[in-house]
């Protein structure tokens, strides 16, 4: 019953979906791309079993792709499936995998959507990143016994409180899951809350920990950093939102007042607000140029990043790193990326996405909280006029990167079971009536 009342909810909702895609689609036209593929309509890619790995946008895929790459390698005959949500999810598939795994947008959680989706694609296994918990497509991986794992997963207090009201649609959906790979054990303690069976959740540790750095991103940084000027202070403010781009101009703003030759590099999360973020720019009378155009020189004062999978190059090429989404009630982002490449890191008060990563980070001194716009600005000052201090957070980020890597091989290690038996449903061609 609780089922079916959320599916005549989800079908009232349609239409509202629909329109909410339509207007994103006005401001990125990857949106009105491949519509069909919402409501599970597109080419039978003659698969007679896959491997299905699920990962909702940017951050999971790039999450995903040391996963991605050791199924691949382990288990190479059975071809890979990768889906997303967002068409920027969807682009940096095709750029970190070209034509090698077949990519079709996740359908709307319909119950005739999800089975056209899984009578085309024919899983032996599903893998799902983080938090994706959709009633219907769980409900009809168990009836077809699809095994399906939850991994890299992760539930703030936050959401947590927000499934109470449906936590018996949620404990629902859960009894289809076969493993939940948590990140951290509150994460783990959070699942079997909300209703996961206890014996199936276990602690894998934070895949991102375990993400490549792309070919010749320090390389970048480093020519990056000789074309505008290697002793400039450069700061960059990351994956910025609404609210948060003009905090990041204030603290440029009392920056320049006192290091006249900084650069500021921002990047808004969403591509449709590349445009905005760069009219802001200018309307404050910074000297702008953009990734796009590539004409920074001495004088310019900020560089708008409007271009996709490019953020590393200018994390590397960078002297401290704010990461945005956390100066306001988003959750803030990964962290680990300018960690990675041994830069320091600022975050703002709401950081409960990435909670336990933020915590080990900040404890580790690889990472400062500030509480404020005015505290960012005050922030940036004290540490790009300190480079000893710089240098030693940026060491210490790093240092946390290299102790907790390894969460790939332990989640392949749980996988393990799950796993067998979708090879075994592969090799033997065991399809279920349903499924049919």
């Amino acid at each position: 019953m609780l089922r079916f009342l959320y599916t005549v909810a989800m079908y009232l909702a349609t239409p509202v979906i629909v329109w909410r895609l339509m207007a994103r689609g006005f401001r990125y036209r990857g949106y009105f791309k491949r519509w069909r593929e919402r409501f599970g309509r597109f080419p039978d890619p003659g698969l007679n079993g896959c491997i299905w790995v699920h990962a909702v946008s940017v951050g999971e895929v790039n999450a995903a792709l040391p996963l991605i790459t050791a199924l691949r390698r382990r288990y190479a005959p059975l071809p890979m499936v990768v889906t997303t949500v967002t068409p920027t999810g969807s682009e940096r598939v095709r750029k970190l995998f070209g034509d090698s795994v077949f990519h079709v947008y996740l359908p709307y959680d319909l119950p005739r959507a999800v089975a056209r989706f899984l009578n085309r694609l024919r899983p032996v296994l599903a893998v799902v990143m983080e938090t994706e918990i959709w009633p219907n497509l769980f409900h009809q991986c168990g009836q077809r016994g699809i095994p399906l794992a939850v991994v890299n997963a992760r539930l703030s207090e936050r959401s947590l409180r927000r499934y109470r009201p449906i936590r018996a649609l949620v404990r629902e959906a859960l009894a289809n899951v076969a493993l939940v790979a948590a990140q951290s054990h509150a994460d783990a303690r959070r699942y079997r809350a909300l209703g996961a069976e206890p014996s199936r959740v276990q602690v894998s540790g934070n895949l991102k920990y375990d993400i490549p750095l792309p070919k010749g991103a320090r390389q970048r940084g480093a020519e990056l950093r000789v074309q505008w000027g290697d002793t400039r202070p450069v700061w960059i403010a990351a994956s910025t939102h609404e609210g948060e781009e003009l905090a990041a101009f204030e603290a440029h703003l009392a920056v320049l007042a006192r290091m006249p030759d900084a650069l500021l590099l921002i990047a808004a999360r969403h591509p449709e607000r590349f445009r905005a973020v760069e009219h802001a720019a200018h309307n404050l009378g910074f000297a702008v140029a953009t990734h796009g155009a590539g004409d920074v020189n001495p004088e310019t004062q900020c560089l708008v990043i409007d271009g996709m999978g490019v953020m590393m190059r200018y994390f590397a090429a960078c002297d401290l790193a704010f990461v945005a989404g956390s100066l306001v009630p988003i959750g803030g982002h990964n962290v680990l990326e300018p960690a990675a490449l041994s830069k320091p890191v600022l975050v703002g008060p709401h950081t409960f996405n990435f909670e336990e990563i933020t915590r080990s980070m900040i404890e580790a001194g690889g990472a400062r909280r500030v509480a404020s716009a005015q505290a960012l600005g005050m922030a940036v000052q004290q540490l790009l006029r300190d480079p000893a201090e710089l240098a030693r957070m940026g060491a210490a980020a790093h240092a946390v990167c290299v102790r907790e890597r390894g969460a790939v091989r332990r989640t392949m290690v749980l996988l393990g079971r799950v796993f067998a038996r979708a090879r075994y449903r592969a090799e033997s061609g065991i399809v279920t009536a349903e499924a049919r």
